[in-house]
C-alpha cells in the first residue's frame, strides 16, 4: 500500500516522545565499546540509521554500574565520564538526524560468565535464589550451559537495595545525556526477568514466592526510575516468556497471568511493553491469533512493541544454522495488525544491519534485502 495509507508511518507521541513513524531499531549487543566507552564508530553506526528514516532507536544493551552487570569489557556503559560523553555524541548525531534514541539498560543477572569465559574469577555472579533454572532448549552450546549452571550466591536484601540504585544512577545519567527515554531490559533471562520467572526465583521472602512477589523487584526498579527522572521521559521494558538458557519457559501461562506480571509494572511507571519473541505475529496463547504485544497492549492498556522476524522466514537460530535466510514479504500482516491498533511500534534488528535506510525502503516499497550471516557478524562486532 502506498506510504500515506501504511500504518508504519503514522506518528506516535509517548509522554514528551513524538516518533515521526512507528519503525523502531530494535536492540542489538555489538561488544564493539572497549573499556565501555563508545567511540565514533558507535556513533556512526546509530547515526545512519536515523538517517534513513528509523524514528526511534533502541541501543544494545548498556551495563549500570554493578560489579557483575555484564560480563564482556567491550559493552558499553552508562556510568563514568568518558562512557557518558562517547553517548552524548551518539544522541547529538541521531537527533541532527531527526531521529530519537533510548538505551536499554542492562544486568544479565543469572547469565553473568556464561556468554564470555573470560571474567573476573574473584567476581561470584548473583542469582534470585542461587540456582539457573531448568534447562530447555538453548542455541547456545555445552560450554554456555556447563559456565552458566554452575552454582552461585542468592541475592541478599542490600545486593537487591545496591541493584535497585544502579538502575536508577544510570537512567538519571542518560537523562542528564539527553536521551529520549530509558528502556530496561528485563527479558531473555537476564536479572530483572529471573525474578519473574519460578524456575530462577525460589525465594520465600517478599520478593519470591507466588507471581505477585516475584513481580516486585522488576517493579521496584522501574517505580524508583519514575520517581528519579520525573514525568517528562517515557520508559520501555522489554520482557519475553523464552529464556537464552530455556526456550520453552513461560513467566505467565495465560492472559491472566500476563495481566498480573505486567500490571505492577505499568502501575510503576512503564509505557511501553517491548515483548520479545522470534516472530512478531506469533500467537502467544491458545484459542486467539493475539500476539504477546497484543496481549501486552490488552489486558494493560499501555502502548506496546512487537519484535522478530520482520521480513525474515527463519528465526535467529535457524539462521545461525543455514547461513543465511531467505526473505519473504510479511510486511502486509505487519501493517494489518498495526492497522489494527493490536499493537503500536515494530522493533527491527537484522534488517537495520543489512540495510541502514531500511525505514526508507519500507516506505518506498523496494525489494527487502537478503540476510546474510557474515554482514551481519561485520556490523555487530
Amino acid at each position: 500500500m502506498p506510504d500515506t495509507e501504511s500504518p508504519l508511518f503514522r506518528p506516535l507521541t509517548v509522554r514528551s516522545l513524538e516518533l515521526r513513524n512507528r519503525i523502531v531499531m530494535s536492540p542489538m549487543t555489538r561488544s564493539h565499546s572497549p573499556g565501555g566507552v563508545p567511540g565514533p564508530d558507535v556513533v556512526e553506526y546509530y547515526r545512519r540509521r536515523a538517517a534513513g528514516g528509523t524514528a526511534l532507536i533502541l541501543t544494545e544493551g548498556v551495563a549500570i554500574d554493578h560489579p557483575t552487570a555484564v560480563d564482556n569489557p567491550r559493552v558499553p556503559h552508562m556510568h563514568g565520564e568518558e562512557a557518558l560523553d562517547g553517548w552524548r555524541r551518539v544522541v547529538d548525531a541521531v537527533h541532527a538526524e531527526g531521529g530519537r534514541i533510548v538505551p536499554q539498560l542492562w544486568h544479565v543477572g543469572p547469565l553473568w560468565g556464561a556468554m564470555t569465559a573470560d571474567v573476573d574469577p574473584d567476581l561470584v555472579p548473583m542469582r534470585p535464589s542461587g540456582v539457573w533454572g531448568e534447562l530447555g532448549v538453548t542455541s547456545y552450546g555445552e560450554d554456555y550451559i556447563s559456565r552458566a549452571s554452575a552454582p552461585t550466591r542468592a541475592m541478599t536484601v542490600e545486593d537487591i537495595e545496591q541493584v535497585v540504585a544502579a538502575y536508577t544512577d544510570a537512567a538519571a545519567a542518560a537523562a542528564r545525556v539527553g536521551f529520549d527515554g530509558i528502556a530496561l531490559h528485563g527479558g531473555h533471562g537476564y536479572l530483572l526477568d529471573a525474578f519473574l520467572w519460578e524456575g530462577t526465583n525460589l525465594r520465600d521472602d517478599e520478593w519470591g514466592g507466588d507471581l505477585e512477589r516475584r513481580t516486585r523487584f522488576p517493579a521496584a526498579v522501574v517505580a524508583a526510575i519514575r520517581a528519579r527522572i520525573g514525568d517528562d521521559l517515557p520508559i520501555f521494558y522489554r520482557f519475553s516468556q523464552h529464556k537464552q538458557q530455556n526456550y520453552e519457559a513461560r513467566i505467565a501461562h495465560t492472559p491472566d497471568e500476563l495481566k498480573a506480571v505486567l500490571t505492577p509494572l505499568k502501575e510503576a511507571g512503564v509505557d511501553v511493553f517491548d515483548a520479545s519473541i522470534r516472530r512478531f505475529d506469533m500467537p502467544a496463547f491458545g484459542g486467539s491469533d493475539l500476539t504477546l504485544a497484543g496481549w501486552a497492549k490488552k489486558v494493560t492498556g499501555a502502548h506496546s512493541m512487537a519484535v522478530g522476524s520482520v521480513g525474515i522466514a527463519t528465526t535467529l537460530r535457524e539462521s545461525r544454522l543455514q547461513g543465511s535466510a531467505p526473505v519473504r514479504n510479511n510486511v502486509p500482516e505487519l501493517e494489518r495488525r498495526l492497522g489494527d491498533d493490536e499493537f503500536d511500534l515494530i522493533a527491527i534488528g537484522r534488517l537495520h544491519l543489512a540495510d541502514p535506510s531500511l525505514a526508507t525502503t519500507l516506505r518506498n516499497g523496494a525489494e527487502l534485502p537478503e540476510f546474510d550471516r557474515a554482514v551481519h557478524e561485520a556490523v555487530l562486532i
